[in-house]
């Protein structure tokens, strides 16, 4: 069965990030921000979204702000993610628990969440367990990205023992290695690399700095930043998409729903094609939007009616 659930062009409800940013709350916060703060033209109070390093410490005030990380840090060139959308997924996976569950979330601390390829930045565990206390595992390729999510974890006690960080070994592999025998998991996220190569990457690098300062550019410094593996890999999304398909078969009975970003609306149907030849019980398409961008996720199961009822009595009751 396929569902695809469509949204209006506007942030997850429950999204703290609703509307423009308040710059002045925000630095109020965190003073280091208003250095990069300035008047446009039009006289409002704005950011150089064209600048990482205020890229940067505008994701440290919004993590302070609203979910009271006081320490948030990425090495230079990793990829510093906007807050709003990353939130959103975050979100929307839980009304797909919800909707598992006959509409009621299940109990949060009862939740383990897999996050693939959690980078140095550590997003989506920090906001999925500041909103909805769910346990995270994190995995990672990159060392340095392993030490710089170590680093936010020591910093942050309140992820004692809620976030673990796994290292993969295996760069052919994606839950090989790290979800082991006996183990659970509610839900798997992703925001797998879109690029499928080093220079589509620097090309959508250069429209990014192009739209934003309408100049442009021989080489483009991303303002989101963002490593090579995080960017781009062989056969870009669709390619790592459907090694993630066919390796989630083998682990079919330990995860409820697994779930990825899709960056590109025409890579949906091969997606679709490739869950009915594995054989899922069922599939969804979230739809989300964030002003004019929009994006949206897919989602699938491969748990029966019954297994999932199963399911939902053992682990969520």
């Amino acid at each position: 069965m396929i569902v695809i659930v469509k949204i209006e062009n506007k942030l997850h409800p429950r999204n703290l990030h609703q509307g423009r940013y308040d710059l002045e709350a925000l630095s109020e916060t965190l003073p280091e921000l208003k250095s990069f703060l300035f008047t446009n033209d039009y006289g409002n109070l704005t950011l150089d979204f064209a600048n990482p390093k205020a890229v940067k410490s505008l994701n440290q005030a919004l993590l302070k702000h609203f979910y009271q990380v006081d320490f948030w840090d990425i090495p230079d060139g990793f990829l510093c993610p906007p807050i709003p959308g990353r939130a959103d997924y975050i979100h929307h996976l839980a009304d797909l628990l919800a909707q598992s569950n006959g509409g009621r979330s299940p109990k949060s601390a009862k939740i383990n969440v897999l996050d693939i390829g959690t980078g140095a930045n550590l997003i989506y565990p920090i906001l999925g367990n500041s909103i909805y206390d769910w346990n995270f595992v994190g995995s990672e390729l990159n060392p340095k990205a392993i030490k710089s999510a170590e680093q936010i974890l020591v910093k942050n006690p309140q992820f004692q023992g809620k976030i673990e960080l796994r290292p993969q070994p295996d760069s052919s592999k994606i839950f090989s290695n790290i979800i082991q025998p006996e183990e659970f998991f509610d839900l798997t996220l992703c925001n797998p690399p879109f690029h499928e190569s080093a220079q589509a990457a620097q090309e959508g690098s250069q429209r990014k700095v192009r739209n934003l300062t309408g100049n442009p550019v021989a080489k483009a410094e991303l303002n989101f930043g963002g490593q090579a593996a995080e960017l781009w890999t062989e056969g870009g999304e669709l390619a790592f998409i459907r090694k993630m398909i066919a390796e989630s078969l083998n682990f079919k009975n330990q995860v409820f729903w697994f779930t990825t970003l899709v960056s590109k609306s025409e890579h949906l149907k091969s997606i679709q094609n490739e869950l009915q030849k594995v054989g899922v019980a069922e599939q969804k398409i979230i739809e989300m939007a964030q002003g004019n961008k929009k994006s949206r996720l897919v989602a699938w199961t491969f748990l029966t009616e019954k297994q999932q009822a199963a399911w939902k009595t053992y682990r969520w009751k």
